[in-house]
């Protein structure tokens, strides 16, 4: 199916994201509007966002704005939508009623679609019928042959009605899916369809195909569990003389059980993501693996490099299984491989909210003042940067970063006499090696106190006091300092604590260990 897209002239593309705001927006929905903007990218074209709000009872504005940030936060950014307008705005359907109007009155004029007066008892019992005997539910075309009298007489008893469309009895639908290839449908597995809840309030099939004809929509993007709507709005654009657009359905994501993704699978919405301490590089990484391949064998991909690559051949048939671990994978890869400076501005909120430090110039975040609320302390940015560079390479995603950091804002750090004794060593050799490496740094001035002078001294000295097992020394060291099972070196440690609080914390480790 690709030749149709080696015929597309750049510019020409138009496609469009179209959620409705009824949640927030979720992991499946990320990557419908993810491929949707590289199509676009890839051939010059236009990426159109496009708000479904025509249910009014579950649309929310909330849900809306959650869409918008976390797109922006994506970096997939649209030319035309709700907040900037655009030359066949407006985007909200619930502002795009009198367009929906114009084309209704022209179906009803032309006897195309219908007022239908049945129940929702007796549709359901009509239903159940059909599928006792091993039919497809369809509605029964009861109210199809109503005549304009019996209309006119139940519209004045004020009968609730909706509006249904007049499917062509035994006739064949063919469409070809740019990913699929040729689908049919038979009109006979469809029956006559409602459109609209009434004159005013059409439903998702027509809204959607008016919307894309006057926005001039070139491709549709969208899940494959659209596959069996796209008959139905095939069969409205052939009524109103519409060209429809071009489809491609996307596979589904999956969970690990293979089942639809869904909450239950444990998935969040892309902001909540953004929360937990995803970085917008990995999210954006990863939802391109989802139900996608390039053309060499690589797994890192920046966005720029996602629309220079991006093709339809690399668009996978079977869905794609959502695995979490790959997510934080990914993740730490690009908190790795950010600049220092962007972790550890990204690293505050985090430090705030652990109640870690408070932000003493909060208004002018991010702030170069900090109060450590243990200790009373103030510490600047190069504090905090100092701390982030020794965990940069163990941190997977940022809400990480409390648990990992936490013991440089204690006053206090709780250690595990078990946890000091390195190997197979007596408690009695690990307090006689705390007790000389505490004399060694006590003797070293203040002024040479730095790093590169505690490796130089503390590495030669250890093998002196353990007997040729660094270990001995080095791991109690850090465990004095630290508390912690697995964290950053000793040495790194040392010399952002200082000289005094280190005497301080090997002197805790001693008594421990008395």
């Amino acid at each position: 199916m690709i030749e149709d897209f080696q015929l597309i002239s750049p510019g020409k593309v138009r496609v469009r994201y179209a959620p409705s705001p009824t949640g927030p927006l979720h992991i499946g929905s990320a990557r419908t509007a993810l491929f949707n903007f590289l199509f676009s990218q890839k051939y010059k074209g236009t990426f159109i966002l496009r708000i479904e709000d025509t249910d009014k009872e579950r649309s929310k504005k909330e849900y809306e704005e959650d869409i918008i940030n976390s797109l922006k936060w994506l970096g997939i950014i649209w030319q035309e939508g709700p907040d900037i307008g655009g030359k066949y705005g407006p985007y909200r359907q619930s502002e795009r009623v009198d367009i929906y109007k114009k084309y209704i009155k022209k179906l009803l004029d032309e006897d195309k679609i219908y007022p239908c007066f049945c129940s929702k008892d007796e549709l359901e019992s009509f239903r159940q019928y059909q599928m006792s005997i091993g039919k497809a539910p369809i509605y029964s075309g009861k109210c199809r042959n109503l005549s304009k009298e019996e209309v006119k007489k139940k519209m004045e008893k004020g009968i609730p009605f909706v509006l249904r469309f007049k499917t062509p009895l035994n006739e064949k639908i063919v469409f070809k899916d740019l990913l699929r290839g040729k689908i049919i449908f038979s009109t006979d597995e469809i029956g006559d369809f409602v459109i609209a809840k009434d004159f005013e309030t059409p439903l998702y099939n027509f809204a959607a195909i008016i919307d894309d004809y006057e926005m001039r929509i070139s491709h549709v993007i969208r899940g494959e569990d659209h596959i069996s709507n796209t008959p139905k709005q095939i069969l409205l654009q052939k009524a109103l003389g519409i060209e429809p657009p071009l489809y491609l359905h996307i596979p589904l994501i999956l969970g690990p059980d293979r089942s639809k993704l869904s909450k239950r699978h444990g998935t969040k919405s892309v902001l909540e993501y953004k929360k937990e301490g995803f970085l917008s590089e990995a999210v954006i990484n990863f939802l391109a693996l989802l139900g996608w391949h390039p053309k060499e064998e690589k797994e890192i991909f920046s966005l720029n490099y996602l629309i220079n690559e991006f093709s339809i051949e690399g668009i996978q048939k079977g869905g794609a299984v959502f695995n979490k671990e790959k997510m934080i994978w990914l993740n730490g890869y690009y908190i790795r491989k950010s600049p220092l400076e962007k972790i550890a501005n990204l690293a505050i909120p985090y430090l705030v909210d652990a109640k870690l430090i408070k932000a003493e110039k909060i208004d002018d975040f991010p702030s170069n003042e900090f109060l450590i609320l243990e200790t009373g302390k103030k510490v600047n940015f190069d504090f905090i940067k100092n701390i982030i560079s020794i965990h940069q390479e163990r941190i997977k995603i940022l809400s990480e970063i409390p648990n990992l950091v936490d013991y440089f804002f204690k006053q206090k750090i709780t250690i595990d006499k078990d946890l000091l004794i390195w190997k197979d060593a007596s408690e009695l050799e690990i307090k006689d090696c705390l007790i000389k490496v505490k004399k060694i740094i006590e003797n070293i001035p203040e002024i040479n106190f730095n790093r590169e002078n505690l490796e130089k001294i503390l590495s030669e000295e250890s093998l002196k006091i353990g007997k040729g097992d660094r270990g001995k020394v080095l791991w109690p060291l850090r465990v004095a300092l630290s508390g912690k099972k697995a964290s950053a070196g000793p040495f790194d440690i040392a010399t952002i604590l200082g000289k005094e609080e280190i005497l301080k914390r090997i002197e805790e480790a001693i008594k421990i260990l008395s």
